[in-house]
């Protein structure tokens, strides 16, 4: 099985290799937008370190940016999720076929 990897898969696991990042997700996932205010309310972080996230998420495609005026509200775009996820699914499938070939070779060899 070739390993195929993109740039785009690289930014969306690297925004969610961080606890913060995948907890800011979470929140805006439960709320169904948020502002960039009420992240930093509920993160007690300071505004430039919630902009930094919300930017290496955005970069990711993860977030949709809608500004009214001087707000900034941010959403969930779940493609990217998906396409993390399809990739996750193929490679657990080769791996548990992997395994379970495996293991029949060792039974095989055991005589079990």
């Amino acid at each position: 099985m070739a390993i195929h990897a993109s740039k785009s898969l690289d930014r969306i696991f690297h925004a969610l290799g961080d606890e913060s990042r995948r907890k800011v997700l979470a929140t805006i996932s439960h709320r169904g937008q948020c502002s960039a205010g009420e992240l930093v309310d509920l993160f007690s972080s300071s505004q430039p370190t919630v902009s930094k996230h919300l930017k290496v998420m955005e970069n990711a495609g993860l977030l949709v940016r809608e500004v009214h005026g001087r707000q900034h509200f941010f959403s969930i775009n779940a493609a990217p999720l998906k396409e993390a996820d399809a990739w996750l699914q193929r490679h657990l499938a080769f791996w548990e076929s992997s395994l379970q070939k495996l293991e029949k070779y060792l039974d095989n060899e055991t005589g079990a």
